[in-house]
């Protein structure tokens, strides 16, 4: 007999896999993700300038970008090399510093009633002109209600100085101080902003908000970089990277100041000015606002050209400055990224993040510095910009007012539901941070919540110790919700890839989530590895997005037994406790003994829920225990508690008008039949001896027809008086 051979084996036909895309500003469109080296990747993000408190603006990047850092790194296993600035020079900074130091020292001075008076009249004159100069509809508005503000501040002054009476005097003066901080800064500013020389005025002010923004960060669960650069320490290498593109001939020195020579740049063909937003080379207010609020028109003027911006700004009085060739000066906004992401990450980067209110002239000015020093074509392959944040359907702007400071946020929402918010939206779109908004975040957290406290119940019963029983038969149930796992995590697989697409992502979640509880619902008793699996997927992908924080502990565990899972140490516990609890609210049934029954009532909704337990009883079934967090349960409580009372007080209301109802029919039975009409004055002028009436107001005869009628109802009333008659004598 021949040897018989092995029959012919072959592969399944390759299937097309999605492929991570991202949206790159650079193109406009998704491009497929890949880093220069491997799955190394570079990044730079530009972080805030420090000169007042964080806002939602600035959680909507940073919030934004460090889900896409995350899902990079923990679930596409990405090498993440993260670099983030803070901008601690700035013209917003030097002219925030000088304000608040000029308005603390004119608040401390002893000023007369006359001088104030006429500050006043000054700081009105310039702001009236600021005001109508201002071309900015929404900043008009802004500066219209605050100068209606200060001149009912002043007329308060001017009626107490009338009065007389010192004191009342003393408080319209403070009070005038205090509403008019803003114009009286910025006056106190236009005349002895040059002054100020004192270095750490300008260094304490971004010192003490980088400190809030860390504390910020840290309460929004966003990761740290792992670099993070200050523009104070780079500039001696600020200067080399001004100095080279002096050298590559696109940049001049004038008037001790640099700028970058814009026309000679994009005439190069290796070189493409604002490759982010072509559309806007040429547009000169962009590019004044990119230059500062203190550039004057001098150096405007000594520019080659408009399109030009300034690399090393000549140190006016009042300023901060350093030594430089081209004598004291200060960095231009711009250079200061480029110098410490080159400094940082090398010729090239990965991915650049910023808001998209940096696209242009910010970012695209980075890009052009940046080709300039290396002499390359390409300094960054991906451009992501996260949208904007509008707050309540209006455009969010600190200049307006209209913005909420991340510490606000926190003190109505968790850190973990305004995450839920922005992964409920698309990234690179705008978010309307409103209270629908949270709602739906909320909402979205509390079913998570239910989930993962009723699998927690169910998967309870899974012993450490594999036996036998730890597996049951599978049957349609089991294979229908398995069928939807795994295409759920095909679909989040397939919405990761499509740009990190979390709102679709998490809409698979939901889907998952409910088809889980039918399962739970029906199926008696359900497969708890099953739900387990279900459980410690959905919480691998929340703690990819940040939502549940990871542990950072290094090395091996104290001992193989330590654990900081406190629900594990406690749960078996609490279970003794509630299975007691059940035993013992049985036999109080059977026996109907009403006060131990209260008293099982009372561990469940008055003890247990201040350390964080809730039962749940269930109808033939062992109660369900759930550790909640103790502000969670209190919530609950109150709730309740307010359901009941609104309940009990639609009780008593129903009852009063049920009793207001009967008292008006028993007062309608009290009316003699022959009195009954006497009463309708506004109907009725004549009636006959038995109380009929026979002409109306106007005094037309009553027709036959209601004749008929009104006889019908006298006679209705005439057995509810004889009843009410009948009932008195007995």
């Amino acid at each position: 007999m021949a040897k018989r051979s092995q029959p012919k084996w072959c592969p399944y036909d390759n299937k097309e896999v999605p492929v991570l895309k991202l949206y790159n500003s650079l193109t406009r469109q998704k491009e497929v993700f890949v880093p220069r080296n491997g799955k190394r990747v570079t990044w730079y993000s530009c972080g805030p300038t420090v000169y007042d408190a964080s806002h939602m603006g600035h959680a909507r990047s940073y919030i934004t970008f460090d889900i896409l850092r995350r899902v990079l790194e923990n679930y596409f296993g990405y090498d993440i090399f993260y670099v983030m600035n803070i901008t601690d020079i700035d013209d917003k900074i030097i002219k925030r510093a000088r304000q608040n130091y000029l308005y603390e020292k004119y608040l401390n001075e002893e000023h007369t009633l006359e001088e104030v008076l006429h500050d006043a009249k000054k700081v009105m004159d310039k702001f009236t002109t600021t005001t109508n100069n201002t071309t900015d509809p929404d900043k008009k508005q802004m500066y219209e209600k605050l100068i209606t503000r200060l001149t009912i501040s002043i007329e308060e002054l001017e009626t107490a100085v009338k009065g007389g009476d010192f004191k009342e005097i003393e408080s319209a003066q403070r009070q005038f101080v205090v509403d008019s901080r803003d114009p009286l800064s910025d006056w106190l500013d236009s005349l002895y902003g040059c002054t100020v020389t004192d270095n750490t005025i300008f260094s304490s002010l971004p010192n003490h908000f980088e400190k809030e923004f860390h504390k910020d960060m840290d309460a929004l669960n966003v990761l740290r970089p792992n670099v993070l650069t200050r523009v104070s320490e780079y500039i001696p290498e600020i200067i080399e990277y001004i100095q080279r593109i002096i050298s590559n001939g696109l940049a001049y020195e004038a008037n001790g100041s640099v700028y970058f020579d814009v026309f000679g740049f994009d005439k190069n063909d290796k070189h493409h000015y604002a490759k982010l937003v072509p559309e806007a080379y040429g547009d000169t207010k962009s590019l004044q606002e990119g230059e500062g609020d203190l550039t004057s028109n001098e150096q405007e003027n000594e520019k080659r050209s408009p399109n030009d911006f300034a690399l090393w700004k000549r140190s006016k009085a009042g300023e901060p400055a350093w030594k430089s060739s081209w004598g004291l000066g200060r960095p231009g906004w711009h250079i200061e990224c480029s110098t410490m992401a080159s400094a940082i990450c090398g010729p090239t980067l990965d991915i650049h993040t910023g808001g998209v209110d940096l696209k242009f002239p910010h970012h695209d000015n980075e890009i052009a510095q940046s080709e300039a020093y290396f002499d390359e074509s390409e300094w960054v392959k991906y451009f992501l910009h996260s949208g904007h944040l509008t707050i309540a359907g209006c455009k969010m702007s600190k200049s307006l007012k209209n913005f909420v400071t991340i510490q606000d946020a926190l003190s109505q929402y968790t850190a973990r539901q305004l995450r839920f918010a922005f992964l409920l939206h698309s990234w690179k779109d705008t978010l309307d941070y409103s209270q629908n908004t949270m709602d739906i975040a909320i909402q979205f957290e509390k079913m998570l919540n239910e989930f993962f406290l009723n699998v927690k119940n169910i998967a309870r019963c899974i012993s450490k110790q594999t036996s036998d029983v730890t597996f049951s038969k599978w049957i349609q149930a089991e294979l229908g919700l398995n069928q939807k796992f795994l295409k759920t995590k095909e679909n989040v697989h397939a919405a990761l890839c499509d740009n990190i697409d979390t709102k679709t992502a998490l809409d698979n979640i939901r889907d998952l989530v409910c088809a889980s509880n039918l399962y739970m619902r029906d199926r008696k008793p359900p497969n708890a590895l099953l739900l387990n699996d279900i459980g410690v997927y959905i919480t691998e992908l929340l703690k990819i997005f940040g939502t549940i924080p990871q542990s950072e502990e290094i090395g091996f565990p104290v001992c193989s037994s330590s654990t900081t899972n406190h629900e594990t140490v406690a749960m078996p516990y609490i279970t003794i406790l509630a299975k007691f609890r059940d035993d013992i609210r049985n036999d109080a049934k059977a026996l109907k003994a009403t006060n131990i029954l209260k008293k099982c009532d009372l561990l469940r909704d008055d003890i247990l829920p201040f350390v964080g337990v809730r039962l749940e009883d269930r109808e033939g079934e062992p109660s369900a225990v759930k550790l909640v967090d103790c502000k969670s349960l209190a919530r609950e409580r109150e709730a309740k508690q307010k359901a009941e009372l609104e309940k009990l007080a639609d009780k008593e209301r129903k009852k009063a008008e049920l009793a207001a109802v009967q008292a008006a029919k028993e007062a309608q039975r009290r009316i003699p039949p022959s009195e009954m009409f006497r009463r309708e004055t506004d109907k009725y002028s004549k009636f006959d001896e038995n109380g009929l009436p026979t002409h109306d107001t106007e005094g037309k005869e009553v027709s036959k027809g209601l004749m008929k009628k009104l006889q019908k109802l006298q006679q209705a009333q005439a057995k509810r008086f004889d009843e009410h008659l009948a009932t008195a004598k007995s």
